[in-house]
């Protein structure tokens, strides 16, 4: 989990263009939105186009993405369960 952790946090970095953001700046439970990290709505499309491409996986709009969303490790919970059923 660490690893995919460290790659989900430097897509974050490069996907939104945080400049003098550090990978270990990011707490992998920590919020990304809102009061932790402060993304916004945009951010997360962006995050999404950003997981899509990386890992060629789709994101079902469908489904309420949000809770996904909260924080690196919830991320990495996702994607690891959309790879799981690919």
């Amino acid at each position: 989990m660490a690893d995919l952790a460290n790659e989900i946090k430097n897509l974050i970095i490069e996907a939104l263009a945080l400049e003098g953001v550090q990978p270990d700046a990011i707490e992998t439970e920590g919020a990304l939105f809102g009061e932790g990290l402060g993304l916004d709505s945009i951010d997360a499309l962006e995050i999404a186009v950003a997981l899509e491409e990386q890992y060629g996986i789709e994101l079902d709009t469908d489904e309420d993405l949000k809770p996904h969303f909260y924080s690196v490790a919830t991320l990495v919970k996702l994607i690891e369960s959309l790879r799981s059923t690919n």
